[in-house]
């Protein structure tokens, strides 16, 4: 083989591993960083998988916690690139901090306040009235400061007269799902979740009723407004609203917004 030749190869070898080289570079630059309610877990495990398969390239990195947890990370400076609220107010202070791009605030499903107990559960309970019974000695609730289904608790046992009895017997959870697992274990008498929980742990709680609320749950998603990705982000949005997302959300007991 000549020198020419030779010369020649390494050029094209080159070339190649640069190309490769900016190739991973830009598979890097499509990652897309979701922060989302607790609730939201299995759901947008799914919509996630769904979002890449229809677009190549694309990562979906998810992130799950409490709603208020999550809008204080964004306001810290975490590199979100979606928020998805398990209610309005979290989203609406993220809207006052200038955390979001407002217009692109959409609500995308609904949901709704259950009171479970253990699926073992032998202790007669039919409505939030009988948390008050002497053998209810223990009831899962998330924080209200940070945890929109707490907060959505704290408003319907108030509506009902019951905030104030029932609160020494509260065990505060850190998100919905913590909540949930305290009941699924057997921690807890009884507690209070959105009912796509409860469908993730049928095997495991009962649902003895779905607590009135005066306001609707329903959930907003939108672009974090320090993102660098905003048509990307928007993209996801908008998936999470096409007739594939609802379904892919739908399954898991999410209703339209």
């Amino acid at each position: 083989m000549s020198r020419r030749c030779a010369f020649r190869i390494r050029i094209i070898l080159y070339l190649l591993t640069t190309c490769f080289c900016f190739a991973g570079i830009a598979a890097a630059e499509q990652e897309l960083t979701v922060s989302a309610a607790a609730s939201l877990t299995n759901g947008f495990q799914e919509l996630g998988k769904k979002f890449e398969a229809a677009n190549p390239g694309v990562r979906v990195v998810l992130n799950f916690a409490a709603s208020g947890a999550l809008m204080q990370q964004i306001q810290m400076g975490a590199p979100v690139d979606v928020f998805a609220s398990a209610d309005q107010k979290t989203m609406e202070d993220a809207w006052r901090k200038n955390l979001m791009v407002k217009e692109s605030c959409r609500n995308f499903v609904s949901n709704r306040l259950v009171l479970i107990v253990p699926g073992g559960s032998r202790t007669a309970v039919a409505d939030a009235r009988d948390l008050g019974r002497k053998e209810i000695s223990k009831i899962a609730i998330g924080k209200p400061e940070t945890v929109p289904a707490g907060r959505y608790a704290q408003a319907a046992l108030t509506k009902a007269g019951l905030w104030e009895a029932l609160h020494p017997k509260f065990i505060y959870g850190d998100s919905v799902r913590q909540v949930l697992d305290y009941v699924s274990r057997g921690e807890v008498d009884a507690g209070f979740v959105f009912s796509t929980d409860a469908v993730v742990a049928k095997d495991r709680v009962r649902v003895v009723a779905v607590m009135e609320l005066e306001i609707p749950i329903v959930y907003p998603i939108g672009v974090v407004a320090a993102t660098q990705k905003k048509e990307l982000a928007g993209r996801f949005i908008q998936f999470a609203l096409s007739a594939e997302g609802q379904e892919a959300l739908a399954k898991f007991g999410f209703g339209k917004p």
